[in-house]
């Protein structure tokens, strides 16, 4: 017998539907008359919630600090840096001469051919972000990438002349006004000037700077140098000023790689929340409104929302690891705060591995940061690393400054002179790395011939020939080479250079010499 309460409709069970009838999309009632007027439109993402980030004091609001000095100052300053190279040598320290196709950085000259160094110095750093993410999480992100030290520096300018979180708020949702506008013509005319700096800063490192910058002011400089600044004043603009954390969390692809780097032992920004729940200023107030004085239970967190209100991406770090989480440590900052004022110990939120998350939990000792940083994973990166690192110290250091490559002229291959004899011609190319001039001897090891230049002749030729090759640039000589007509129809040529100064060195390179074939 079934039982049917008053006021109270039974539950009408549907038989179950198959699978694929279940999973069906839902078809869309076409809408009529008033009805497509009054539909609410269609929105397929979330519009931004502007982020107003609330200034804080700490130990990582501190480090930060001392990181976005120190890179602005790389960034702006290196190019105005000076380096002694002689008089045959520009004297910038860090130099792009994308004319004579060199990259100078202080004492290291890398020509075009040695493009491997800087092969290899982009692959260190791609390892050297995988070391760092495997060890410390995203702490590039959080601490020094270019999005992160410009957003950070534009909020500064933007926290001086708006005023803190609060003040910020009352201003956007102010009416427009003249003091409104002020406020927003004087942010944005400093956030333009910044721009304005870094796009030309970034123009000093492919000429001498001095030089530039008066060609610039002059307005003779050449027309990518202008419009090398404006793309980078406007992306410096737009990119730090509005995009923000749209950039960490939509644009750039390394949040979306870094879970690929990250393991259990993998120190990242953490809520504690086997410490700081349940959260206790709501339950003191539903104890509140309900009456109760029966002593519960409470964390650490007092749900005050300072871990969210400091963050740079508006993430709520209590929710869990996620994409938007830069792990730039202010929210531990902001609790710490809070902590030190309810007397509580600190670290409510702090560095942590998913491995002291699990053994915190149980009231167990945690992994010691040496143990943490030696396994297999930040090893292999590390060895990687430094392998990479002395195998360019030791070719940079081996490097020859004298370079040889020989071509042999193919219309015609050989020329019988008057007495019989077979001649080859040759273009010599022989490449001066330093940086003042040198005198080198072209020379054919165990040859039985003579040599000599364009500008020569046979008779004064002999078994090498002397040139003089500028500073720090490629001379190409013609040779002539002649040799008797009896021997081998080709025949290995190895033509060697060296200096003729207290430096010496040299290097070699093979041909050949070629004769007419004998008929039998």
């Amino acid at each position: 017998m079934s039982i049917r309460w008053a006021g109270v409709r039974p539950i009408r069970r549907r038989p179950l539907k198959s699978l694929r009838h279940r999973h069906r999309p839902p078809r869309f009632r076409r809408q009529r008359g008033n009805d497509v007027a009054n539909a609410a439109p269609l929105r397929l993402f979330e519009a931004r919630q502007k982020i107003f980030p609330r200034r804080v004091d700490g130990t990582f609001r501190r480090l930060k600090w001392a990181i976005m000095a120190v890179t602005l100052a790389i960034y702006y300053v290196t190019p105005w840096l000076r380096w002694d190279r002689g008089p045959w040598a520009p004297d910038q320290a860090v130099l792009v001469d994308l004319a004579h196709r060199r990259f100078y950085m202080f004492s290291i000259e890398i020509w075009p051919h040695e493009f491997y160094y800087v092969a290899g110095l982009l692959i260190m750093a791609g390892i050297g972000l995988f070391l760092v993410t495997s060890a410390v999480g995203r702490a590039w992100c959080g601490y020094a990438c270019p999005q992160t030290v410009w957003t950070d520096l534009f909020l500064h300018v933007e926290r001086a002349i708006d005023g803190d979180r609060n003040a910020q708020i009352r201003l956007q949702n102010a009416p427009l006004s003249l003091e409104k506008i002020a406020r927003r013509g004087s942010k944005w005319a400093i956030w333009l000037a910044i721009s304005v700096a870094t796009g030309g800063a970034w123009i000093f490192y492919f000429a001498d700077a001095p030089t530039l910058m008066r060609d610039v002011v002059a307005g003779q400089a050449p027309f990518v140098a202008y419009a090398t600044i404006g793309v980078l004043t406007c992306t410096t603009f737009v990119l730090g000023g509005f995009l923000r954390e749209q950039v960490c969390i939509y644009m750039c692809p390394w949040p979306r790689i870094q879970g690929a780097m990250l393991d259990e032992k993998s120190l990242v920004v953490t809520y504690k929340a086997w410490r700081g729940e349940p959260r206790s200023r709501g339950l003191k107030r539903a104890l509140a409104r309900d009456g109760e004085v029966a002593p519960i239970a409470t964390g650490d967190c007092i749900d005050c929302n300072a871990c969210v209100a400091v963050c740079p991406t508006g993430i709520d770090i209590r929710e869990g690891p996620q994409v938007g989480c830069i792990t730039c440590a202010l929210c531990i900052d902001a609790c710490d705060q809070v902590m030190a004022k309810l007397d509580r110990p600190p670290r409510l939120i702090g560095y942590t591995t998913a491995a002291d998350e699990a053994l915190a939990r149980e009231a167990r000792p945690t992994i010691s940061p040496l143990r943490r940083l030696m396994r297999p994973r930040t090893l292999l990166y590390s060895a990687a690393w430094i392998a990479i690192g002395l195998a360019m110290l030791f070719a940079l250091g081996a490097r020859t400054r004298l370079d040889l490559s020989v071509q042999q002229a193919r219309n015609p291959v050989w020329v019988r002179l008057s007495d019989g004899a077979i001649r080859n011609s040759y273009t010599v190319k022989i490449r001066n790395m330093e940086a003042r001039p040198r005198r080198v001897e072209i020379g054919i090891a165990d040859f039985d011939g003579v040599v000599w230049t364009e500008t020569g002749s046979r008779e004064a030729g002999a078994t090498s020939v002397q040139v003089e090759v500028g500073a720090d640039q490629v001379a190409k000589v013609p040779l002539f080479v002649a040799a008797p007509a009896a021997g081998d129809a080709r025949s290995p040529l190895r033509f060697t250079v060296r200096g003729l100064d207290r430096d010496g060195g040299g290097d070699s390179d093979d041909s050949y010499f070629e004769r007419p074939e004998v008929r039998q």
